[in-house]
Order: C-alpha cells, then structure tokens, then sequence
C-alpha cells in the first residue's frame, strides 16, 4: 500500500514525512538540565537545612553581615531548592516557562548559597546551570499543558504535606542549640505554627530561632503562593470536539467509517481531532498527563492518513507531550510506524463475528444455547431496533437505566465507547432490550426493562459494541441474551459483521494454556490470570470465545519501551480505571450539554466490557 502525504509528489513524501515525524525524540540536554536541576534543587535545600553543611574557608564574612541576612539567606536557599525541583520535571519536558522560571531562581539560588552556606563551590553549580540554560535556550520551546483550577488543591495538598516533612526535618536540625528536649508533638506544633509565620514552643540559642523560622515562614509562604497562583491562573482545558469538527468527522465516516470498527468512537465530545492539510483524514485524542493519546485508526482516507499523522506528531513536539496510538488496527499499526519511526505493540484482539456464520446450533455453542432457552424459558423476551425507532418516554427509560446500572460514579472508556445513546444524529444506532413482564415492583422507574445492550454503526453493513447494562436483580446470562438476539436479528437490519469486546493479551491467554507451551508463555498466562481477580481479562476473552469470533489484533504505538509505563497510566486515566480529579463534593457542578444536530455512538471501552462481561 502506497501511503502519501496530500499534495505532495509520490515517491518524495515519504522520506519527507519520516524526517519530520521522527520527533518527539528525548535531546540530551534538556534531561541533563532536568537532572542537574534536581541536584541543585537539593544542594540548596541542604544547605538552608543542615548547620553540619555550611562549611567553607569564606566563613569569616558571617562575622561582617546584618543579623538577619544570614536567616534571610536560609529561607531564600531553601525557596530556591524547592521550586527548582518543582521544575526539573518541567525543563526535561522542554516547558518554556519552567525555562524562565529556573532562570530567575538560578542567580537567587547562588547568592543564597555563597551568603548562607559560604559556599564558593555552590554558587559555581547554580551559576554553571545558568550558562547551560542560557546556552540552549532553544531547547525549550514546549508550550504549557491542559490545565484545570482543581491542580491547585492537588498542589495545596502535595506541599502542604511536603512542608510539613520539611519543616519537621528544620526544626530537628540543630539539636545542640535545642532548650531541652521538645517531643515529637512540640516539633510539630512549632511547624504548624511556623508556616503562619507564629513562634512555636520550641526555642533555641545563638540565633538559630530566627534561621528557623525565616525557613518554615519560607515555606507556608511557598505553599500559599503556589496554590494561588495555579488556583487564579488562566484555565488552559483540553481539545473538545466541536460542532464543525463533528460534522466534518460524521462527513469522513460515511465515505471511509466501514473499514475501522472504531471509527465511530471518534465522535466522542472529550476528545480532540486535527485534520490532513486537504481535510481527507483526522486524527482524534485526548491529552492525559502529559501523554497525546490517539484512538484507533484516523479517519477518513488512508491516502491521506500521513497528512493527519504528521499534524499529530507536530502538536506533540510543539507541547512536548508524549505521543502513542491506543487500539489501532494492524493496519493503521503499519503506517504509523512506517511514517514515524514509532514502535508498535500487540495489545490485544477484537472479537468479530460475521452474521452469516452465526449459529446456535452444534456442540461448540451447547452451553450459550442452553443459557439462552433457560431464560426464554423463565419468561424474558427480547426486542432489537434502531434508536430512531423508539419513542421518547422509552428512549429516556433506557438512558435513565443505563445510567442508573453503571455501578460506578465514572462513565469509563475512551477509545471504545461514546457515552451517550440516543442523542440527535445517532439513529442508526441499535438497541437491544431485555423484557420480563409481571415482574418487580409496578413502580419501578425501568418499568418491565431488564437489560440494555447499545451498538452503534459500522459502515453501511456492520455495528460495533458500545455498552452494555443490566439490572443487578435479573438472572445471569443477560448479555448472552442479547447478543444472541442482536446477532439473529442482524440480517433484517442489514447488518453483516458484529464488533463485540475487546480481550487484552488474548493471544498470550489462548497459547498459553495449550498443550507445549514453554514455561515463559505459562509464566505470562498465570500473571495475567492473577491479574484477572482485578481487571478480568481472561474472563473477558472467555466471554467473546463463546460466539465463536474471528480476533482482529489491535495494536498500541509508543515512542520507546520507557515510555510504556507512562502511557499504559495514562490510557488507564483515560479508560476510567484511575480517576485523579477532584472529589465530587468539591466539584462544582455543571449542567449538562444540550443535545447537538450530529452525534453517534461506538463500542465500549475495556473497562465498560469488563463490567459488562462480569
């Protein structure tokens, strides 16, 4: 397959392209910045903290400065150390404004270091971590990350806690010029009371009162700042899919939306698109802790796939985010490693089943025919339509049960599922419905409702797995029932091919519990399984086999193997798995998004088949 860029000469493009797309690569300097920032960030801490630690053959001109120069300096070198570590994440990640930041502090650092500790040495290392940051100033160019006001309690918490830490260790520092023996509580009470800047019950002599308590003054004075900075600071929110760019999506899937079971999944409102130059093909993501997400393939066509790709791999280099494709197609695997130098790793399969093939009959389907008579035989009945064929009050009972029967505050997924049913534009979307009359309470805002599986469009003749719910007081076998029934009504829908669940490592599951696998493979099988008791992956492989599926891999593309960890947290943030945000009586409430002209569903993601499979 030929794969150029829009606009370009065939056969130039490519070479083009992966010269481009070869970055984000990680330079050198910036880590080495980052590292020796860290270093210095300590150096300075120490040398606020520790007496024992201020040594050098300049220590006479103690003798010549104002009495409160030297506790001054103290403060100063350890505000320096702190915020320099603050931002030696920042500078590895080539941030702009860490840049700046560190900058300024440098300078303050060294004349910290040279009036409180004496130290020639010191104030070199600062001055030296200048000239390097001034030299390659280039380097940094990264602009700021999405942000939200709810960092500023995250900061409020992690440096009140630090401050505390340190503190105690300042106040413990100098145990030959302590009165008494305070106890750990005293200490503690001095702490508190030194963030506020009030003189606690622990008293020293020779002056160190006042080094001690411009220090922890320094330090409650740090935690505020910082904290009202980030609290007032400009919000910077993540890329959000607006009407233009989902109409645009809705226009690219309908000419290309059936060759990627996860096209649709595109449509998801928290996400971001960037188009090719000519408007063929989009990439869409989300941005997770400094990782850029895409999901699956890009839309649209696969000619002009590399004008998107390119576009994705830019917009990473300018905010120096990590780039990594999450559940594409081997396909889309080839050509985003072709493209840009990207590595790609097998994931998982999706489990496919073509309606043609589909049967109840023989031994291999024995045990699903058998659940499904046994709850015909129980008196529940099924129903299968289009979304556009319900009414409203039965649409707004299906949105109410499914969102009653979630089981969890969060709404999980990313990239396979949408998290919305029945909005304007979603029509071709399918229900399937799980009936029982006479049964529960007449009451019940679900009425004779049981059960809810959710499928959205494929192209023209398919539809992929989006959700699936039920009553926790139905029988077992539920989602059995329904994709049966979805399944056997598929040809008077027009529906050829159905996308049921995603299974992780399914290929690793499935060989290694055949006969001869070696003990590697075993080893594998059995941490996956012991895995399982928390994320159920071999019970979510288990559940698709029972339909006899073909498994189409999906891959996940990442820069280096020392980026997996980072981008395997972030896929889980995204996913739901792991929620960082704030606690829900703490978030301010906002009302709901009216209903747009065009939106649509997709298959669920991981985490949502996990639950429905359980």
């Amino acid at each position: 397959m030929s794969v150029t860029l829009d606009g370009d000469k065939r056969g130039l493009v490519p070479v083009r392209v992966r010269r481009i797309l070869r970055g984000p690569r990680p330079e050198k300097v910036p880590s080495l910045v980052g590292t020796a920032c860290t270093l210095v960030g300590l150096l300075d801490i120490a040398a606020g903290v520790f007496p024992r630690f201020r040594a050098s053959r300049v220590h006479a001109l103690a003798e010549v400065l104002p009495g409160t120069l030297g506790p001054l300096s103290a403060a100063l070198s350890l505000s320096a150390g702190v915020l320099l570590l603050l931002l030696a994440h920042g500078l590895k990640r080539h941030k702009r404004r860490a840049w700046r930041a560190a900058v300024v502090l440098l300078p303050l650092g060294a004349t910290a270091q040279f009036v409180w500790r004496h130290s020639v040495l010191g104030a070199l290392l600062s001055l030296a971590l200048l000239a390097l940051l001034l030299r390659h100033r280039g380097e940094f160019a990264a602009l700021p990350d999405p942000r939200s006001r709810w960092r500023a309690l995250a900061n409020f918490v992690v440096m009140g806690a630090g401050s505390l830490a340190l503190g105690l260790v300042i106040v413990s520092a100098h145990p030959r010029r302590t009165l008494g023996s305070p106890s750990l509580a005293d200490r503690l009470e001095h702490v508190l009371y030194g963030l506020f800047g009030v003189e606690g019950p622990v008293a020293y002599t020779h002056g160190v009162d006042w080094t001690v308590g411009y220090s922890l003054g320094a330090l409650g004075m740090l935690t505020a700042l910082t904290t009202i900075y980030l609290a007032f600071r400009p919000e910077h929110p993540a890329a959000r899919l607006t009407d233009d760019d989902e109409a645009r999506l809705r226009a690219l899937l309908d000419q290309h939306g059936g060759r990627d079971s996860l096209g649709h999944f595109a449509l998801r409102r928290d996400k971001g698109v960037l188009f090719s130059p000519s408007g063929k093909a989009a990439v869409c993501y989300r941005v997770v802790s400094g990782v850029m997400l895409a999901s699956g393939d890009p839309i649209g066509d696969v000619e002009a796939w590399p004008g998107a790709i390119e576009r994705f791999m830019d917009e990473a280099k300018i905010h120096s985010w990590t780039p990594a494709v999450m559940g594409c197609s081997e396909t889309g695997g080839q050509v985003w490693t072709r493209e840009t130098g990207l590595d790609a790793l097998e994931l998982g399969d999706e489990a496919v089943v073509d309606v043609a093939d589909f049967s109840l009959s023989g031994r291999a389907m024995r045990n699903v025919r058998q659940m499904v008579k046994r709850i015909e035989r129980n008196g529940y009945t099924t129903r299968v339509r289009r979304v556009r064929d319900l009414d409203d009050t039965e649409l707004a009972r299906i949105r109410r049960a499914a969102a009653d029967w979630r089981g969890t505050d969060t709404e999980r997924g990313f990239s396979m599922a949408l998290g919305r049913i029945g909005t304007p534009g979603d029509g071709d979307a399918v229900i399937a419905t799980a009936h029982k009359q006479d049964d529960g309470d007449p009451d019940s805002p679900y009425g004779e409702l049981k059960a809810i599986i959710h499928f959205v469009p494929w192209g023209r003749d398919g539809m992929s797995l989006e959700l699936m719910r039920r009553d926790r007081s139905a029988d077992p076998g539920m989602n059995e029932l329904l994709i049966v029934a979805a399944l056997q009504a598929s040809p008077a829908l027009g529906i050829a091919r159905v996308s049921l669940n995603f299974a992780m490592f399914r290929a690793a599951l499935a060989r290694g519990e055949k006969i001869g696998a070696g003990p590697v493979l075993r080893l594998w099988r059995g941490l996956l399984v012991f895995l399982s008791r928390w994320f159920q992956i071999e019970s979510l492989y288990k559940f698709n086999a029972k339909f006899r599926p073909r498994w189409e891999p999906r891959f996940v593309v990442y820069r280096t193997s020392r980026d997996l960890p980072r981008i395997g947290f972030a896929a889980m943030q995204a996913e739901g798995f792991v929620n960082l945000s704030l606690p829900r009586p703490l978030t301010r409430r906002r009302p709901a998004p009216a209903p747009r002209p065009c939106a649509h569903l997709t298959p669920a993601a991981p985490a949502e088949h996990e639950a429905r499979a359980a």
